[in-house]
């Protein structure tokens, strides 16, 4: 599908919303995104069990790594997780909304978010596995 380009010299930016600006635009995005992970932690058990993962293995992690850097590695992996999983479930909430029949692009899009989550796992051992042999 064709989209002319807008000439945002004359209409202005089209990507901007009205609305809060500044701080106070901080401070309602922090409200959303707490609802988001509330959201997560009532509705998606995946998000659930990842994160009591994180919860037994963030101490582990400061205790195993013996510097700044490989702590961060080992948290910052589990945190990717986290963060691959939000998305994975807005995806699959979208296309849940959008899509009450079956349609082959709308399994692709589950398929490939559902991917995303794995491939954070395997980083997740791969991770672990190299600063804890390292």
């Amino acid at each position: 599908m064709y989209v002319p380009r807008v000439n945002w010299i004359l209409c202005g930016n089209p990507v901007s919303k009205p609305g809060k600006k500044g701080l106070a635009r901080v401070i309602a995005a922090t409200g959303y995104s707490v609802a988001g992970l509330k959201a997560a932690f009532k509705h998606e058990t995946a998000f659930r069990q990842e994160l009591a993962l994180l919860l037994m293995l963030v101490p582990l992690a400061l205790w195993l790594g013996d510097n700044g850097v490989e702590r961060a590695l080992l948290i910052g992996s589990l945190l990717l997780v986290l963060i691959v999983e939000l998305v994975n479930s807005a995806i699959e909430a979208v296309v849940d909304r959008f899509g009450g029949e079956l349609h082959a692009l709308s399994g692709r899009a589950k398929d490939i978010a559902s991917a995303a989550v794995f491939i954070a796992l395997i980083n997740v051992f791969v991770v672990w596995l190299l600063v804890m042999t390292g």
